[in-house]
């Protein structure tokens, strides 16, 4: 059965959305984890709110001086912006909620369940007190929405939309938490704090909801470079910058004249494989990082002008 453009552009953009929402809220969430266990002088090696808005995608960086509320705020609450966890949730909601006919009925449920919660307590979000109950209602939902759809939806052009849209937003976001956060913990590589790397290189991984899989794939102790390669390159982790990139041609396969499109996955391979990890090397890896996120835009530029645009009937 063929697909309308628009719905499929809206359901795409919905799996984006959800991502996004449910990425963020484990970003902010294992990070805050990992600041409570350090110490205020550990904010010189790193520890500090700010640089989560450069993951988040602040046009042109953070304010150093960015405190806590302020990050937090602009992270989950802000309406005004749809990269934050109530702005995409509510894009994601918009997307579907004129696409109900193609989703099973449960899936729609649980993401306007979500929304009415998220708008509801937003405001109440940004206390200490109050925040880890809403990041985990939108980490539990978008999970508890992706395994509604696995078990439940027809495996039809629709299907793969929604995957082609989660697996590409999830991409972006390692690439951009490997980027910011581990670019800065190497470089402060020999002059950081090396009593407390193992605990900010676990809040990486677990930002990624990455810890545990980590340590059953790697054995010893933590280090960057492991951590690194690991969430770059391990096909068998689902969080994994090549795991996604692998599911997102498998995707496009079950789908119509995608070569092209497979074409831009194939060259974002390339530009992954190209990037070498190394303990001394920060600056090189974010930039490294930002060839992967330009590559990751030309697959979603490709996906638009090829099934997104125009209806093909």
């Amino acid at each position: 059965m063929a697909l309308l453009s628009r719905v499929a552009d809206r359901i795409y953009w919905a799996a984006r959305y959800l991502e996004r929402a449910e990425d963020t809220s484990r970003l902010v969430r294992a990070f805050q984890e990992v600041f409570a266990d350090l110490p205020l002088s550990a904010e010189d090696g790193g520890a500090r709110w700010a640089p989560l808005m450069v993951v988040a995608g602040e046009p042109g960086g953070a304010r150093s001086d960015a405190d806590e509320q302020e990050v937090v705020r602009f992270l989950l609450t802000d309406r005004a912006r749809p990269g934050s966890v109530v702005g995409s949730v509510a894009a994601a909601r918009e997307n579907l909620r004129t696409t109900r006919e193609v989703l099973p009925r449960e899936a729609w449920q649980a993401l306007n369940d979500l929304w009415m919660f998220v708008d509801r307590e937003a405001d109440r979000a940004a206390e200490r007190r109050f925040r880890d109950r809403f990041l985990g209602r939108v980490i539990d939902d978008s999970r508890r929405l992706d395994g509604i759809l696995t078990s439940t939806m027809t495996r039809d052009a629709a299907w793969e939309m929604w995957r082609l849209g989660r697996y590409l937003e999830r991409a972006d976001m390692t690439t951009r938490v490997v980027g910011v956060r581990a670019a800065a913990l190497m470089s402060h590589y020999p002059t950081g704090r090396p009593e407390y790397d193992e605990v900010q290189w676990m809040g990486v991984l677990r930002s990624l909801s990455a810890l545990q899989m980590f340590q059953r794939a790697v054995h010893g102790s933590i280090s960057g470079v492991d951590v690194v390669r690991f969430l770059l390159y391990d096909r068998r982790f689902p969080r994994s910058v090549a795991s996604a990139l692998d599911e997102i041609d498998a995707s496009l396969g079950r789908l119509r004249r995608s070569e092209v499109v497979r074409e831009r996955v194939a060259e974002a391979f390339s530009v992954l494989r190209s990037t070498t990890p190394s303990v001394v090397d920060g600056s090189n890896l974010d930039s490294a990082m930002e060839r992967v996120q330009i590559a990751l835009t030309t697959i979603d530029v490709a996906i638009t002008n090829r099934y997104l645009r125009l209806d093909d009937e």
